[in-house]
């Protein structure tokens, strides 16, 4: 089994999330895609707890599933309850689906910051990496914005011109606008059912 990872804080997820998520079915030779929620040592704390971000990743699991069971979601990291690095999880995952064959999805803004993660040689050395651009053709390209090395010699590459921000929504959010817009309807029926990020 060729499994895709695609770990985040999804706090909340958008449809920049979705849609790489499509992408990845589509364009990517994976029989599965496992979405975890993440406590990244890289960022802040999460505003929205733990609990609320893995029922809005089984959410986003629940809508790209709507067209083919394509995606799970992994509470593994959250249920830890410290931050925990992505070469842990990747090697968790290995163990409990009995494969090494694992694709990690990342996004354009931990790219430029991959030097920084835990054991990042490793990571490329055992698995493969795509990279999922977020600015488009109006945004500078990540081979010349990034570490030319890396994305020349280590990364795959696959542009979304959806550029979505969780930080620019919680702000949005909390300012009382409507983002029903951005966000999965599903994922933003849970946000106003249960009052999440209005008291930012």
């Amino acid at each position: 089994m060729r499994l895709a990872v695609f770990g985040g804080s999804f706090d909340p997820p958008h449809n920049g999330h979705l849609a790489l998520c499509l992408y990845a079915r589509e364009l990517l030779r994976v029989d599965r895609l496992v979405i975890s929620a993440s406590n990244n040592p890289l960022k802040g704390t999460p505003q929205a707890a733990d609990r609320d971000r893995v029922k809005m990743a089984e959410l986003l699991a629940e809508t790209i599933n709507r067209t083919g069971v394509f995606a799970e979601v992994s509470s593994w990291e959250a249920n830890r309850g410290h931050p925990v690095y992505t070469i842990d999880l990747m090697e968790y995952l290995e163990e409990i689906y009995s494969t090494s064959d694992l694709t990690l999805l990342i996004g354009e803004d931990n790219f430029l910051n991959f030097r920084q993660w835990k054991s990042w040689e490793e990571l490329i050395r055992r698995y493969s990496i795509i990279v999922f651009g977020r600015k488009g053709d109006e945004g500078a390209s990540l081979d010349t914005a990034g570490d030319e090395y890396l994305f020349d010699k280590r990364f795959g590459h696959i542009d979304l011109n959806l550029p979505l921000s969780s930080t620019e929504l919680r702000n949005r959010i909390a300012s009382g606008d409507d983002c029903s817009a951005e966000i999965p309807s599903s994922i933003w029926q849970y946000i106003v059912e249960e009052s999440l990020y209005r008291d930012a």
